[in-house]
């Protein structure tokens, strides 16, 4: 069972840029596909980014492609979220989550673990 821990969000204008962190404990990172996701107020929880187990390909949403990059630090056991030229749009609690692949890497309810989220607010 692994543990995830994000951290990393703040406030920032809009342009700026933040990195997020996801912390993993209990197993090791590159036993799992590793999401971000974010939820909005008064919206429903979307997947953001992923990297697969093994190979480390990765995937995004049309929405920050060219903006985010995924990354793992396996010697840290983290994953991590650049987020550039942020937009007010970018605003919401994102979330790491944690399943065996990363296979339609996207839908919420197939992720076994989750973090407790850290919050990210985009000023215009």
């Amino acid at each position: 069972r692994v543990q995830l821990v994000e951290s990393g969000g703040g406030s920032v204008q809009a342009g700026g840029s933040l990195r997020l962190s996801c912390a993993a404990s209990g197993d090791s990172v590159n036993n799992y596909c590793l999401g971000w996701f974010r939820q909005a107020p008064g919206e429903q929880r979307e997947g953001v980014a992923a990297v697969s187990p093994g190979n480390f390909n990765t995937y995004y949403a049309a929405s920050v492609k060219g903006r985010f990059t995924i990354s793992q630090d396996s010697a840290k056991n983290t994953v991590y979220l650049q987020m550039n030229s942020l937009k007010p749009e970018d605003t919401g609690v994102y979330y790491c989550a944690a399943k065996a692949s990363c296979v339609s890497w996207f839908i919420t309810g197939i992720y076994d673990y989750w973090g407790q989220g850290t919050q990210v607010a985009v000023s215009s």
